[in-house]
């Protein structure tokens, strides 16, 4: 079974019809999870979003296709956001990209302005082969990797070995991490028992692995 990390790029019949100043409050979309009623001709959408809460309510009142919303805060400037709207053609299209058997699409699914989405599908060869021959023709895909699967890439933590997350966990306890900074290098390498060159070696790379991961590369 193999993975693939996607960037699609919406033609503007795809992308979400509204004005641009609502969707410039929002800085990230992780799609959690996604339901499409055809019977109702409704999707229901539930997303962590950073942005200006706010916001969602004023694109909401916007769009004629929202039926209902519902904002949950995080902390000031991220949230759970819920949207059930009108399913329309060009959603049902997108989704069912990857409705294919031996297919499935390993959420979140984030959305970076208004015509990036990035997505990793989960699949057998012969489907990873079909997704790309079968999309639509006005939708750029971008394959940022082809491998075998690995839980790596599906969480954060997911994304370090354990003497990495080791790493991080003593730095944060340590103070390293505070602002301004209370912990010093050298308490954090002599609490893993390492130098210091180990020690910041480990932390660099723990780090890189959460930056790539949070701006999806």
């Amino acid at each position: 079974m193999q993975s693939a990390d996607l960037t699609l790029r919406l033609p503007p019949s795809m992308q979400l019809p509204a004005p641009e100043d609502p969707l410039e409050a929002f800085r990230r979309e992780e799609v959690l999870s996604w339901e499409v009623d055809p019977d109702a001709e409704t999707v229901r959408f539930l997303s962590l979003v950073v942005g200006d809460p706010d916001a969602l309510g004023n694109l909401a009142e916007d769009l004629e296709s929202v039926r209902r919303y519902d904002v949950t805060p995080v902390d000031g400037d991220t949230f759970y956001g819920y949207v059930e709207m009108d399913l329309r053609a060009a959603d049902a299209t997108l989704l069912g990209t990857f409705d294919r058997p031996g297919l499935m699409i390993v959420p979140p699914m984030v959305y970076t302005g208004r015509e990036n989405v990035h997505v990793t599908v989960l699949g057998e060869p012969e489907a990873m082969a079909g997704l790309l021959e079968k999309a639509p023709d006005d939708v750029e895909i971008d394959v940022q990797r082809v491998s075998e699967h690995q839980r790596r890439s599906e969480t954060l933590a997911g994304r370090l070995t354990a003497r990495q997350f080791e790493a991080l966990e003593v730095a944060r306890e340590m103070g390293y991490y505070e602002v301004p900074r209370s912990g010093e290098l050298a308490t954090v390498a002599e609490k893993l028992d390492c130098s210091e060159s180990a020690a910041s070696t480990l932390l660099r790379s723990a780090e890189k692995e959460l930056v790539d991961a949070a701006l999806r590369r």
